[in-house]
């Protein structure tokens, strides 16, 4: 299977979607947006505790005032309010004290956070408790599970109506990118113009590269030449080999390159260090 060449586009367009988010510096930063699975797992959860705190203590209340003989209007009254506390109270100060997150979101490593990425602030958290009540606990999770599920964010209607999402921070741990250049583009690699690669694509190739060996061959073949044509802006000249190939030794060029910059920059740095920390000729070290 040849990876067939194509025109060097340089990488000089940016894409925005979901996943990326353009800072006020005209950044681009790569985040991820809780999956539709794991909000449902984090809200599962989330429901699971909340109700089963008001059904606890409604029982617990209901024991202590059996025999007490309080009237049965302030006995509506407390556990009308034990409703709210529990259903409404409870998830915004939850939400505002832990900045975004909760027993479900804790569990599945996700963060509540603005449209722009900045943090929730009060507001946020009582638009979303609010509209929490009729999208979650009246309809069981119906509703979200509708909304979310056709939301390329998967935002719940709260979500919407305060303008934020769940965005995902747990990381998998990396894996030592260990492969280097292949013996038949030894000599590519000392002309090729390498751009860095997006930071999801960059992932998704080395993800792929430390997978493929327990990987079906149709199917390892196949995302190679899905991350090849996908990686082929960012490289001139292109190599007339197995995308594979092609993948491996991109990815070993890049990781070459950037630790002999990371080098240089720290020798650099060890010669200016004695200057940017001396004193001037007679100034007193106090």
């Amino acid at each position: 299977m040849i990876f067939m060449t194509q025109p060097f586009a340089g990488g000089s367009g940016t894409v925005v979607d979901d996943g990326e988010l353009i800072s006020g510096e005209a950044v681009a930063l790569d985040v991820r947006p809780a999956s539709f699975l794991l909000r449902s797992a984090s809200g599962g959860i989330d429901f699971v505790v909340y109700v089963g705190g008001y059904l606890l203590s409604v029982l617990a209340f209901s024991a202590l005032l059996q025999n007490s003989g309080i009237d049965p209007a302030a006995t509506q009254a407390l556990f009308t309010s034990l409703l709210v506390l529990w259903l409404v109270i409870a998830p915004i100060t939850v939400e505002v004290a832990t900045r975004g997150k909760s027993l479900g979101k804790l569990a599945i490593g996700a963060r509540i956070v603005r449209d722009d990425g900045g943090a929730a602030s009060l507001r946020h958290a009582v638009i979303r408790g609010l509209t929490g009540v009729v999208e979650i606990y009246l309809t069981l999770g119906g509703l979200a599970f509708v909304v979310s599920l056709l939301n390329s964010r998967s935002k719940r209607l709260g979500d919407l109506l305060a303008g934020t999402y769940s965005q995902h921070e747990r990381v998998a741990r990396p894996v030592p990118f260990t492969i280097g250049v292949p013996p038949e583009l030894a000599g590519w690699a000392e002309v090729a113009d390498v751009a860095k690669l997006p930071d999801r694509l960059s992932r998704r190739v080395t993800q792929y590269l430390t997978q493929a060996g327990a990987m079906n061959p149709a199917t390892a073949g196949r995302l190679a030449e899905e991350l090849a044509r996908e990686t082929a802006p960012y490289v001139s000249p292109l190599p007339n080999v197995h995308p594979y190939l092609f993948l491996v030794a991109v990815a070993a060029v890049r990781r070459d390159r950037e630790y002999r910059a990371l080098v240089l920059e720290r020798e650099r740095l060890a010669r200016v260090d004695p200057i940017l920390k001396g004193l001037p000729n007679g100034f007193p070290d106090r």
